[in-house]
């Protein structure tokens, strides 16, 4: 016969021994029963306790979910003054820069100014090997002074001899003609012959034709006559071609026209040299500007006037202003933008040539305005663009009308107003109506 189980009071109970073949099993003890009881009412209550434990850790997770609607990240509207603006990148730059060569072909003998170097109006910038052009000065002057000597010639020489010469041909003239009438006279009374008579005529018409001859030539020797005319014209020529034997000595040294930045030389002492070919860009002192490309979105906004705050990428920190002063009516079909030039009236100190800006023009200006974040906005360039508004706990789509934008704000003319909160476009979670609980951003400190 099999013996009985005995049961296990628990986990420290010591086993009772077991009782020999054909002894007597005695009854159970009470207390053994009441032990029993006591710890599968203990487990039943571990077992309620962890249930209601996870039905609460699952309802604090979730519940507020369930009844007031997920966490949605909302954008506060708010009020302050508010600039239009316009940005762009570009290059200063003066409105015209000056190529600097030569004007005759020569040897470079020495150039006393450096790169990046600032020059006074007539400053010397190249000189040339002159041996050669003060050699053609010193021949032209040599024809001047012959020209002169010519005309001097005429006046103190030729004239005088030609008034002698005509009072010369005056009295043979007088004479011949006298002889001719006494002819005339012994030929009628029959003393001589016509052969006599013929020759005195001769005699006189000689002597008419050379006092012809004295008096033009008395009256080209005056100094209105055509030999004084045509001396004074050779010295005039004279005179002409030393003034351009010295301007081609004077071409030997380039001087700067106007005062300025020497921003870039490409010559050197030794070189030769010749017209047409630049050697040094002076970038003259005075207006400074700044050009930039404008997106031709913006064309419609730009006019001659706006103001603009600049700053050098090199010293972003230092700002300065800047005035519109030119817009190219035409667009750049490469790149889809406008031209613009904007005049720097008070240039700062450390402002280069080439130097690349960032310029924010200024397009207009509000008081007080509503904002909003631009990327809470929805079809913003429809006529009819929106925002998710939040009101009573709940997503409204609320229509609103727009004014200035920039800068990652838009001005809100209607439908909302500082202090409400809208949901950036960029959730796709939200739908119109919703239930959901806004939380605000966290601004870093």
């Amino acid at each position: 016969m099999a013996s009985p189980a005995i049961p296990q009071a628990g986990a420290d109970a010591v086993l009772p021994p077991v009782p020999p073949p054909g002894a007597v099993t005695p009854a159970k003890p009470v207390a053994t029963s009441w032990l029993r009881r006591t710890l599968g009412m203990l487990r039943h209550h571990l077992k309620l306790g962890i249930s209601l434990v996870v039905i609460a850790a699952i309802a604090w997770l979730f519940g507020p979910r369930l009844l007031l609607g997920p966490n949605v990240a909302v954008e506060v509207v708010s009020r302050a003054n508010f600039v239009q603006s316009v940005v762009a990148t570009g290059r200063v730059e003066t409105p015209h820069r000056i190529g600097v060569g030569v004007q005759v072909t020569g040897t470079v003998k020495r150039v006393p100014v450096k790169e990046g170097q600032v020059v006074a109006a007539g400053e010397t910038l190249i000189e040339l090997e002159p041996s050669e052009l003060a050699a053609s000065v010193d021949a032209a002057r040599h024809v001047v002074q012959a020209a002169s000597a010519r005309v001097r010639q005429i006046a103190e020489v030729q004239s005088p001899l030609a008034v002698q010469a005509l009072r010369q041909a005056q009295l043979n003239h007088e004479a011949t003609r006298d002889a001719l009438a006494r002819s005339e006279v012994l030929l009628a009374a029959g003393a001589i012959g016509e052969v006599a008579r013929d020759d005195a005529r001769r005699a006189e018409q000689v002597a008419a034709a050379q006092m012809a001859s004295a008096e033009r030539q008395v009256t080209s020797a005056r100094s209105s006559g055509s030999d004084v005319a045509a001396a004074q014209a050779a010295l005039a020529q004279a005179g002409a071609g030393a003034d351009l034997a010295r301007a081609r000595l004077a071409y030997a040294t380039v001087r700067a026209q106007r005062a300025g930045t020497l921003i870039s030389r490409d010559v050197e002492p030794g070189d030769v040299v010749q017209p047409g070919r630049i050697l040094m860009t002076l970038s003259p002192a005075g207006e400074t500007q700044l050009v930039v490309q404008i997106d031709e979105k913006n064309l419609q906004m730009m006019r001659l006037g706006l103001t603009a705050l600049v700053s050098a990428d090199a010293y972003p920190k230092q700002r300065f202003a800047a005035t519109v002063v030119y817009v190219n009516p035409g667009v750049d079909a490469q790149r889809g933008a406008v031209e613009v030039k904007l005049r720097v009236p008070s240039p700062p100190a450390y402002l280069k040539q080439d130097m690349t800006a960032s310029v924010d023009i200024q397009i207009a200006r509000r008081d007080s305005a509503t904002l909003v974040p631009s990327d809470a906005v929805h079809d913003p360039e429809s006529a009819a663009p929106w925002v998710f508004r939040i009101t009573g706990g709940h997503v409204r789509r609320t229509a609103i009308t727009l004014g200035l934008r920039s800068g990652g704000l838009s001005e809100v003319l209607t439908g909302v107003s500082a202090g409400d909160r809208v949901v950036p476009a960029a959730n796709p979670s939200v739908r119109d109506g919703a239930r959901v609980r806004a939380t605000l951003p966290v601004i870093a400190k």
